[in-house]
């Protein structure tokens, strides 16, 4: 039987790495094989295209992002989620195809229709099963995310708030039009209440 995947999406600073962390834990504590992965990175291949895209010293077009992205993520499909979907294990990964198209799509104005078909040969058929959505409004999350202790301040986190109110409103337009696939968490919340949303939502959809 084919494992689920599920992806956590959302803004700079929502909480998606510490979520999809105890969403992992949590879910093997009930039995449940579990693969953690990332993007951009989550194989060799793809990690190397990672430090390229994080690194704010080297100027790229969101065009070529865009690029880069899609060749990450075909590498990580194709050498670690598919697979690990084929033996039956649940694969949670924090961001996927969402982010590139709020991120250069629609904020980085390329168009979502534009870096869909971009990507599409790199994903074939292994969208989501579901996908947590944490929402902050951009303003906030932003800053959150510039204020950790130890935080990387990438080429994304370091753009302007306009861009990352524009990232959070194109969010929130995925998630209206596909709402059997997004479950819509506020990302505002303590620690404790967002894990507790997300596993009833998990247990109410996919269990």
């Amino acid at each position: 039987m084919r494992g689920n995947f599920i992806t956590l999406e959302g803004g700079e600073g929502a909480g998606k790495s510490t979520q999809a962390g105890l969403l992992a834990a949590w879910l093997r504590e009930q039995g449940t094989e579990v693969v953690e992965t990332r993007e951009p990175g989550g194989t060799p291949g793809a990690d190397a295209i990672r430090a390229l895209l994080l690194e704010d010293d080297v100027p790229l077009t969101a065009t070529a992002e865009a690029h880069l992205f899609a060749a990450a993520r075909a590498d990580h499909v194709e050498n670690l989620i598919r697979p690990a979907l084929a033996e039956g294990k649940w694969v949670i990964c924090d961001r996927f195809i969402d982010s590139t198209l709020a991120y250069q799509g629609a904020a980085g104005k390329m168009g979502v229709d534009t870096v869909r078909a971009i990507n599409a040969s790199a994903i074939g058929d292994t969208w989501p099963d579901l996908t947590l959505l944490l929402r902050t409004d951009g303003d906030t999350g932003t800053r959150r995310a510039i204020a950790r202790d130890g935080a990387e301040i990438d080429r994304f986190t370091n753009r302007e708030f306009a861009f990352h109110r524009a990232v959070a409103e194109a969010f929130d337009e995925f998630a209206a039009t596909e709402p059997d696939r997004f479950a819509v968490i506020d990302g505002r919340n303590d620690i404790e209440t967002v894990a507790q949303e997300i596993r009833s939502i998990v247990t109410e959809r996919l269990k």
